[in-house]
């Protein structure tokens, strides 16, 4: 795949952007559940300043590298939390991990029902070959900035949210996963997010279980888009 400027700066732009909003949202849940560290440390904020500084290679290193090689972004980030408070409350620790990924659906939302309006009103058509960052065209012909940005939000942020869910550590989903268990088994899970082997394991097993889902995904969302046009 060619990967032209604009086409990897939109996906820095997108990654980036997507990120700071999925970790302020932990921020944000984690202040009002009563654990101030992340605000302390500046990370309530839709500004991507206090979240690079926190992690710059994870958040424009390798996110700038593989928009531009790759054709899409890849990286990570983190907000910080009180361990004391997650093991005292956790039901609210469960609904900080919940609420990155509820932000990427939020983004994911309001990219999906922008484009179907773009469709309905004619100012969008679906593409005559589609792919990541080509879900529908302009009317006129070919993609644009704004069919592009708008495509690479919604795949982005249905991708990242997803993955963020899987019941591993150290992803999201698996202190969300903690809150339908019993107390005893709930706490002995506790225990294995600390252990930095378990959660490089945890990655390990994501990264090998989540591709399977991204082309079921994608096909879903062409669907979900164009329910009378059928690509190969």
């Amino acid at each position: 795949m060619e990967i032209d400027f604009a086409s990897g700066l939109i996906w820095f732009i997108a990654f980036l952007f997507s990120t700071t909003l999925h970790e302020a949202m932990h921020a944000f849940v984690a202040w009002k559940g009563g654990d101030p560290t992340a605000y302390h440390g500046g990370q309530v904020s839709l500004s991507p300043v206090p979240h690079i500084m926190r992690e710059p290679i994870g958040l424009v290193v390798v996110p700038l590298l593989t928009s531009f090689t790759q054709g899409w972004a890849m990286g990570w980030a983190s907000a910080p939390y009180d361990p004391f408070w997650a093991e005292r409350y956790p039901r609210r620790a469960a609904l900080m991990a919940a609420a990155g990924p509820a932000g990427n659906f939020l983004i994911a939302l309001a990219a999906f029902m922008t484009l179907k309006m773009g469709l309905a009103v004619g100012w969008f058509v679906p593409p005559d070959t589609a792919n990541l960052q080509t879900l529908v065209q302009v009317a006129s012909g070919g993609p644009s900035f704004v069919t592009t940005a708008l495509s690479v939000l919604l795949v982005l942020n249905v991708f990242v949210g997803l993955f963020n869910l899987l019941p591993v550590p150290p992803l999201d989903g698996f202190a969300v996963f903690r809150i339908f268990l019993p107390d005893h088994h709930a706490a002995r899970l506790r225990a294995l997010e600390s252990n930095s082997m378990m959660s490089m394991l945890g990655l390990v097993v994501a990264w090998q279980i989540f591709p399977a889902f991204t082309d079921p995904l994608f096909s879903m969302l062409l669907k979900m888009l164009h329910p009378g046009v059928s690509y190969s």
